[in-house]
């Protein structure tokens, strides 16, 4: 309360003076840097830089409120002697000149050399640079290396740093990670193109990665209104397939009288479905896992991927109408020999709530990283289709080949499955639980969330060749079965 007390009373320059001096006392440590370099003492010049490093974090607010400028000058020249400092061996001579720009920049805004932005009223201005920007301002970096302008990438990087001081804060809202990523790579990538001789390959392999994850964060990687279409008639066709079956089965036995069980069932399992996404929606909140949505979206993904793979499995599994309908037989007659018609309807009931279950999952882990009109739509007419299938059915008498129904089903789920064991895989990398071990030699494939680490890589590829070996077991199976 003192301390809004005093903001409201005091005007913006008085402490934009103590910024000038909290500056010019932990410019002392890049003075010093600059004398331990010269005498060839990294280890000791790496101290005494975090030192002013660390200093710096706690006003650097302040200096960017004066000076966006001073603010983006001071962060670049430290960021570069960073950069040096983590090259191996360092290069003195390089490190001395950038430390001495760092101090010459600090000394600048200490005098009030650098502009006052505070009184400038342009620039009081709200900005209208977003992360996509930044994305685009990467693509047009990596086109002129790829055309060996490597000055004008370089004044491109430039421009990128100057748009982040902008937007950073939203970026940093979003994901630490990503901001401690982009903070370190843009100026990586001034270095390699600022060198003699210019590293172009080490400069588009940081952009790639940058691309990477700010697209992320952007909007411009995520699932599809397909990707939501197929879960939900996925999921109830599968659902609508089981009470199908046992509506059949009960006219079959001469118990048409107890399907108004089965329909409470649907009913039920329908109500507490929808129940669940509720509670589901508050658990996997912003007060669960802080303002993370790649933690949520990641742990959800990896789970979804689990659970679509053993569905993918199953389906395979039933693929033939014999399997199906023994399978629908088996379990309706253990019901009917209890003498339970509670039994019918739970049976209605727990077809509807697993499906339903599993469609809140996946649905949740979407949501990160899909618009929220694409996911209301495709959940929309994915309804849509269904209702329409549900009364071709029952009304009209339509049949749905078992076998075709099953084999595309388990297809659609396996690339499901795919995609979010991707999706998981990568949200959890850029939440920054998991490393992120690019390589230029991983294929990058979009559509099916195959992104160039080998983290994400790897279980991506065990999965293919666990559905491949499925696949060829079950056919084994099959022929064994028919000889005998």
């Amino acid at each position: 309360m003192i301390a809004i007390l005093t903001i409201s009373i005091f005007p913006k320059e008085v402490f934009a003076s103590n910024a000038k001096e909290d500056l010019s006392k932990a410019n002392q440590s890049i003075i010093k840097a600059t004398e331990l370099a010269e005498e060839g003492d990294i280890e000791k010049t790496k101290e005494s830089f975090k030192n002013f490093a660390e200093g710096w974090r706690d006003f650097e607010d302040e200096v960017k409120a004066e000076s966006k400028e001073a603010y983006g000058s001071i962060e670049d020249k430290m960021g570069m002697v960073q950069f040096l400092l983590s090259q191996s061996p360092v290069q003195k001579d390089k490190l001395v000149q950038a430390l001495k720009d760092l101090d010459n920049v600090d000394k600048d805004f200490v005098s009030g050399k650098l502009k006052n932005d505070a009184k400038d009223s342009k620039n009081n201005k709200q900005t209208n640079v977003t992360i996509g920007d930044l994305v685009v301002l990467l693509e047009k970096a990596k086109s002129q290396i790829d055309n060996k302008d490597n000055a004008a990438a370089l004044k491109t990087m430039n421009t990128f740093s100057s748009s982040w001081i902008d937007i950073e804060g939203v970026v940093l809202t979003k994901s630490k990670k990503i901001y401690d990523d982009a903070e370190k790579d843009m100026v990586s990538v001034k270095a390699y193109l600022s060198t003699d001789p210019v590293q172009t390959e080490k400069a588009l392999k940081t952009i790639d990665r940058m691309h990477m994850y700010l697209s992320e964060i952007a909007g411009t990687s995520s699932y599809t209104m397909v990707d939501v279409i197929t879960i939900i008639l996925r999921e109830g066709l599968e659902a609508l397939l089981v009470v199908i079956a046992l509506l059949g089965f009960l006219n079959r036995s001469g118990h048409e009288d107890k399907k108004g069980w089965i329909y409470g069932g649907v009913g039920i399992g329908f109500a507490v479905s929808i129940v669940l996404a509720v509670l589901v929606k508050v658990l996997f909140s912003s007060g669960t896992f802080g303002n993370n949505n790649f933690l949520i979206g990641g742990w959800t993904g990896v789970f979804a991927a689990v659970m679509l793979i053993y569905v993918s499995y199953w389906l395979h599994s039933k693929s033939s109408a014999k399997a199906w309908q023994s399978y629908v037989n088996n379990k309706g007659s253990q019901a009917i020999a209890t003498g339970s018609l509670f039994s019918l309807g739970l049976l209605a009931f727990l077809a509807v709530f697993r499906e339903g279950t599993e469609t809140v999952l996946f649905y949740i882990g979407m949501a990160s990283s899909i618009k929220l009109a694409d996911l209301i739509i495709g959940i929309g007419i994915g309804m849509a289709i269904l209702v329409v299938i549900a009364v071709l059915i029952l009304k009209v008498g339509l049949r749905i080949p078992m076998r075709p129904f099953f084999m595309v089903s388990s297809l659609l789920v396996f690339y499901l499955g795919l995609k979010f064991t991707g999706m998981g895989v990568n949200g959890l990398q850029l939440a920054g639980l998991l490393p992120a071990t690019s390589s230029d030699s991983l294929p990058s494939i979009a559509w099916l969330a195959m992104y160039p680490t080998w983290e994400g890589f790897i279980p991506q590829l065990i999965l293919i060749i666990v559905a491949v070996s499925m696949v060829i077991l079950n056919h084994l199976n099959s022929k064994a079965s028919k000889l005998n």
